[in-house]
C-alpha cells in the first residue's frame, strides 16, 4: 500500500470517527431536550395569564419556560414593593416571597439553558456528520484519482 493510499485510509477512518461523534451528539441532544421537556410537562406548569408571551401555554419548552420565569419576576417584585431578596430586611416576611420567586426563576432558567445546550449539541452533531461525510467522500475521490 502506497503512502498516499494509506493517508486516504486514515482520512476515511477519521471521517468515520467524526461522523460517529456527530451522531452521538445529535442523539444525546435530542434525548436531553426530550427529557427536560417531559420533566417540565410533569410539573403541569402553565404560563400565567398576564404574561407578556405564551400566556396560558403549558410550560414544556424553552420559550414557555422563559415567559413563565419573566412573569414570576414581575409578580415577586410586585409583591415586595419592587425590592429584591437582597434589598429586603432579614426580618421582613416578604423576603420568603422574593426568595421563592428567585428559586423558581432560577429553576426555569436552568431548563431554558438545558434546552439551549441540547439544541447546540444537535447542531454541532449535524455539522460533524456533514464534515465526516465530506472528508469521507473527498478521501474516496482522491484514492480513485491516485490509482
Amino acid at each position: 500500500m502506497s503512502g498516499q493510499s494509506q493517508s486516504h485510509g486514515v482520512a476515511k477512518w477519521i471521517s468515520i470517527v467524526v461522523m460517529v461523534i456527530g451522531a452521538v451528539m445529535v442523539v444525546s441532544g435530542a434525548v436531553t431536550y426530550g427529557q427536560v421537556s417531559s420533566t417540565l410537562s410533569a410539573e403541569r406548569i402553565t404560563v400565567a395569564d398576564d404574561a407578556s408571551c405564551q400566556a396560558g401555554a403549558a410550560v414544556n419548552g424553552p420559550l414557555a419556560a422563559y415567559c413563565q420565569a419573566d412573569i414570576i419576576a414581575f409578580h415577586a417584585l410586585e409583591a415586595t414593593g419592587g425590592k429584591t431578596y437582597a434589598e429586603l430586611d432579614r426580618e421582613d416576611p416578604l423576603r420568603a416571597v422574593a426568595m421563592n420567586g428567585s428559586f423558581l426563576r432560577a429553576s426555569l432558567f436552568t431548563s431554558v439553558l438545558a434546552f439551549g445546550v441540547s439544541i447546540m449539541a444537535i447542531g454541532v452533531g449535524i455539522v460533524f456528520v456533514l464534515l465526516g461525510v465530506a472528508v469521507f467522500n473527498l478521501a474516496g475521490h482522491k484514492a480513485v484519482k491516485a490509482e
